[in-house]
C-alpha cells in the first residue's frame, strides 16, 4: 500500500493476527493538544468556530542579546483566566475547560478553581453550553461533563462532602468522547446527545 507521505507499506507493519483494537497509547499527545487538532478540523470542515483563550500576560524584563533572540525574564498573569476554550456551535455559545488527571478512580476537584466555576455558571445563565473534557490518562478515557454536573460537588466539598468527583459519577452523567483521526477529541457528538 502507498501512503500520503510516499513511502510504500511493508508487510513487517501489519498489526499481528487477532489484534483487533487499535493501539492509541503512544499517541504522544496532551488533550489541550488534542481539542487543538480537533479544533482546527471543526474550522476546516465548518462543524464549529472554537478557540482557545490566550493567557493574560504582563512582561516585566525581556533580554534583547539581540533582536531575533528576545528572551522573556520574567513575566506575570495580568488577572485569572476563566476557562480554556469558547466559540459557536450550531448557533449557540459553548465554554469549556480541558483537564487531565493521572487518577483511576476521581477527578480531584484540587484541579478547578473558583473563578472557573463562577465563569461556567455565568455562561450558562446567559443560556451558553457550558462543560469540562476531562481525561483519566491512565485509562486513556476522555468524557464530557456538563458544568451543572460538576456545580454540587463543588459546594459540597466546603461543607465536608467529598474532594473529588468519582468515575462512576462522571462515566453515568458524562458522554464518552472515544478518538477519532481527524477530530481526536470529537466532543461535539457528546454535545448533540447532550444538548440538542
Amino acid at each position: 500500500m502507498n501512503y500520503p507521505n510516499g513511502r510504500r507499506g511493508s508487510k513487517t507493519n501489519l498489526a499481528p493476527k487477532g489484534k483487533t483494537k487499535p493501539d492509541f497509547s503512544n499517541r504522544g499527545m496532551s488533550l489541550e493538544e488534542d481539542i487543538n487538532v480537533t479544533n482546527e478540523y471543526y474550522l476546516q470542515a465548518g462543524v464549529a468556530v472554537v478557540h482557545k483563550k490566550p493567557t493574560p500576560v504582563q512582561i516585566v524584563q525581556v533580554d534583547y542579546p539581540k533582536r531575533s533572540a528576545a528572551v522573556i525574564k520574567e513575566a506575570y498573569f495580568k488577572q485569572a483566566s476563566t476557562t480554556d476554550f469558547n466559540g459557536v456551535y450550531r448557533g449557540k455559545y459553548i465554554d469549556f475547560e480541558a483537564k487531565e488527571t493521572k487518577n483511576k478512580t476521581s477527578f480531584p476537584l484540587s484541579n478547578v478553581h473558583q473563578h472557573q466555576i463562577d465563569h461556567m455558571r455565568a455562561v450558562q445563565a446567559h443560556d451558553g453550553i457550558s462543560f469540562m473534557i476531562i481525561k483519566f490518562t491512565p485509562l486513556d478515557e476522555t468524557y464530557l461533563l456538563p458544568s451543572s454536573a460538576i456545580f454540587s460537588f463543588w459546594e459540597d466539598q466546603w461543607n465536608g462532602g467529598r474532594k473529588s468527583i468519582p468515575y462512576a459519577y462522571i462515566t453515568n452523567e458524562g458522554i464518552k468522547i472515544p478518538f477519532h483521526y481527524q477530530a481526536r477529541v470529537h466532543y461535539a457528538t457528546a454535545i448533540d446527545k447532550l444538548y440538542f
